[in-house]
């Protein structure tokens, strides 16, 4: 229950002391607020000098005295049981109660009406409560009635070192001479609460819940007319519709009504020159014809019938379009004239500042590149400034032919002769960088390896006599790479060779018979080429007749030097330039075709192993190279 804004819920009958209690606490609640009810209104009307209807209505006085007054009613008589001398049983204040509330209206039992057989004997009684008649057993109202927790056992659990028991029983903090008396009843604990609260609630302002039971089955499918009829004549709801009629249906403040209905009157709209908001009240209902259905207080305008309530409403719906419409267009006009001012305030500030940094920028920019040409690195080191959003795509462009100049500033201080190496070392970085650890970027590309004494000691006049040969029988016109090699052969078995790659063909050759060209395999015919992120020197050439050829570059000089990079750089320039896509992949996992089967290449790292070998696994090779 909240104080000021009060539920009642209806009365449900039982049989137990405590549905008693509810039933007096509902009993009291119905009559303070039937009497809230007609105090209010009959107050309103005196104070606005409206004259009032007097209205009967049903008092449940009589069942309150029953329960609540002193010495004879209920409440007293089940005390005087409980503080009597001797064995009282429940039976025994049943026949007290008989014997003296017997000629009470509201009150019956067994004993008072034999015929009635819906009781029993010595246990139950009948109060004719304002929603209908209850049945009471009166067994336990004596023992749920006393106190049996005596003042001594209250303060021992209060003296307890457990500070819960101590908060559990705050009743025990009393001194001994301060509880000498017997502790009250539940039932005068009860009234006394119950009268606390009338008075509270005295001075608030009553909203209802009236629930109506249909029957008493508690089923959802029955209804009891008889039963609901009761309910509504004891709840006082048709003394509540009496009032109701008996005055008038809706008021409120003269101030309100014309802020709420000024517009269907033109003698009030948009505002009156009238003397008070009386007399323009009056006006208006005078216009529309309703001054027999009006009352006129001191401080607020009474309307009867809600039907001219109905008819103020509705006139005033038909009006608010008309006057949203004029609000609207005179508020979209002031915010359109004012976003206006706005737009051209932020623009006219919007171009300063974006003439500002654009300015700013430019002479930052000058400012640190004013000297990049006397700079060793031509000012790749320098970082270019946050340029404003206007100038971003500006900036793209300054970026891009900034690295143009630069390189063109590098370029022309590389001799000729190195131009076709730079653009090979270009050409593996752009599928390499940052996919292969090492790719020989650092060291000078010799290309043709084979060719070298210190390289290919003992073996190099063979080679270039082979080398002549073939430059004799095909005409080709330079060497693009060569060096000795680990492959598999047919037999999958692992045999050194070496590889040639002219701008033609690729030649597979045994080093111990005078570089015999073992294989030719035009450079047309060469899709792609695999390699490792590892470093180990593995490249497989994949070809258009799906008979790849898989190698691993080895006896260089220095010992494991890295060649992979420029192997990829060369044949990638070259197809650049006779204007050929060449795919490089970078994986672990290499799948490679032999005569048509698939084949899965993967590598090993083995510290034990002197030189790379392949190896057959189960689903393809091993090369195993060495190192940790």
């Amino acid at each position: 229950m909240v104080w000021g804004q009060v539920t009642v819920v209806n009365l449900t009958p039982g049989p137990s002391f405590e549905q008693f209690c509810i039933n007096y606490c509902n009993e009291k609640l119905q009559q303070l607020f039937i009497e809230l009810i007609l105090r209010q209104e009959q107050a309103e009307y005196q104070r606005e000098g409206i004259t009032w209807q007097n209205i009967e209505y049903f008092s449940n006085e009589p069942i309150v005295e029953l329960v609540e007054q002193p010495h004879r009613g209920i409440l007293a008589l089940l005390d005087e049981a409980c503080l009597a001398v001797g064995t009282v049983t429940d039976a025994l204040f049943l026949a007290n109660m008989d014997a003296r509330l017997g000629h009470h209206p509201h009150y019956s039992s067994r004993k008072l009406c034999p015929t009635d057989k819906t009781m029993e004997f010595d246990r139950d009684f009948r109060i004719k409560h304002y929603a209908g008649d209850v049945t009471y057993s009166v067994e336990g109202f004596l023992d749920k009635n006393k106190d049996t927790l005596f003042q001594d056992f209250k303060r021992l659990l209060y003296n307890s070192t457990d500070p819960v028991l101590r908060a559990m029983w705050p009743d025990g903090e009393q001194s001994i001479t301060e509880v000498t008396k017997r502790p009250l009843t539940a039932a005068t604990l009860f009234k006394n609460s119950i009268v606390a609260l009338v008075e509270n609630l005295a001075s608030k302002e009553p909203y209802y819940v009236r629930c109506i039971k249909p029957n008493d089955q508690k089923s959802p499918v029955l209804f009891n007319e008889e039963r609901c009829r009761h309910q509504v004549a004891y709840l006082g709801l048709l003394e509540n519709v009496r009032v109701r009629r008996a005055g008038f249906a809706y008021r409120q403040p003269y101030d309100r009504f014309l802020q709420r209905y000024k517009m269907t009157c033109e003698y009030t709209w948009p505002n009156h020159l009238m003397a008070t908001d009386r007399e323009a009240t009056q006006t208006l209902l005078e216009q529309h014809g309703f001054q027999d259905d009006v009352a006129y207080g001191h401080t607020k305008v009474f309307i009867r019938t809600p039907r001219t309530l109905f008819c103020l409403e509705q006139e005033r719906a038909q009006l608010i379009p008309i006057i949203v419409l004029l609000l609207q267009k005179a508020w979209r006009g002031a915010l359109a004239r004012r976003r206006c001012r706005y737009l051209r305030a932020a623009y006219a500030i919007m171009g300063y500042y974006k003439r500002h940094k654009v300015k700013a920028y430019l002479l930052e920019l000058i400012r640190r590149f004013q000297g990049v040409r006397s700079m060793p690195d031509f000012g790749k080191s320098l970082a270019w400034p946050e340029p404003p959003a206007v100038l971003g795509r500006f900036q793209e462009n300054s970026q891009q032919l900034f690295r143009r100049w630069r390189a063109r500033q590098i370029v022309k201080n590389i001799p000729p002769s190195d131009m076709a190496q730079i653009r090979a070392k270009v050409a593996a970085m752009g599928v390499l960088h940052g996919l292969r650890k090492d790719w020989g970027c650092q060291r000078g590309w010799v290309r043709d390896y084979l060719s070298s004494a210190s390289e290919n000691p003992g073996l190099a006049l063979p080679f270039a006599h082979r080398v002549q040969a073939l430059r004799d029988k095909v005409h080709f016109g330079a060497v693009l790479f060569s060096s000795h090699v680990r492959k598999i052969n047919r037999f999958n078995k692992s045999r050194d060779r070496a590889i040639l790659i002219t701008d033609q063909h690729l030649y597979k050759l045994e080093p111990r018979k005078q570089y015999r060209v073992m294989r030719e395999l035009p450079l047309s015919m060469v899709t792609g080429l695999s390699v490792t992120s590892c470093r180990a020197q593995l490249v497989v050439f994949h070809t258009q007749n799906h008979d790849d050829l898989a190698v691993c570059l080895h006896k260089t000089q220095p010992r494991g030097d890295e060649r992979v990079g420029e192997l990829v750089g060369v044949l990638l320039e070259h197809c650049r330039t006779t204007k050929r896509e060449l795919q490089v992949h970078v994986s672990d996992r290499i799948q490679l075709s032999l005569r048509g089967r698939k084949r899965l290449l993967t590598v090993e790292t083995q510290p034990d192993v002197a030189a790379p070998d392949f190896r057959k696994s189960r689903d393809g090779f091993v090369l195993y190279w060495p190192g940790s």
